[in-house]
């Protein structure tokens, strides 16, 4: 089983290595600015025998696309261990997430899952969340001889 918590200073090793597990970019000092934040929040899946398991960072947005209300809860990250997942981990997080979003004047959730991944695209609508738009991202390396004269 697992519990869902908030933050505990101790959770920070385990945090990061999560964090690093979903974006491999991630550094330390993000932990600080997610903390100090008040419009931001960190939900933890804790292991029954200790230990960290999965965590959810959530904002409050003023708006975000597809949505109709403002202000507008969101997804940041959302990560479980991959030996504990399809458990209810990531709903119980989820669910926990939107309770806060709600607490703080949210009529609505919003998130988003990279084109390519699939897992996080299906866990969202088993959780009743509807996709509302699809973007595909560009960029054009400038050399200077691409510049105007």
């Amino acid at each position: 089983m697992f519990r869902v918590r908030g933050f505990a200073e101790s959770d920070r090793p385990e945090w990061f290595r999560m964090r690093r597990a979903l974006w491999s970019d991630s550094q330390e000092r993000e932990l600080d600015e997610l903390l100090q934040s008040d419009s931001e929040q960190v939900f933890f899946a804790e292991r029954d025998g200790g230990g960290l398991c999965g965590f959810l960072e959530a904002a409050i947005r003023p708006w975000a696309s597809g949505c109709q209300s403002q202000p507008v809860g969101y997804i940041e990250g959302w990560y479980v261990d991959p030996d504990m997942r399809r458990q209810g981990i990531g709903g119980r997080l989820v669910k926990a997430a939107e309770d806060w979003a709600r607490s703080r004047g949210c009529r609505e959730m919003a998130s988003d899952a990279e084109l390519p991944n699939t897992t996080s695209q299906q866990a969202h609508r088993a959780l009743g969340y509807e996709e509302t738009l699809r973007l595909v991202l560009y960029r054009k390396p400038l050399s200077s001889q691409n510049a105007p004269e």
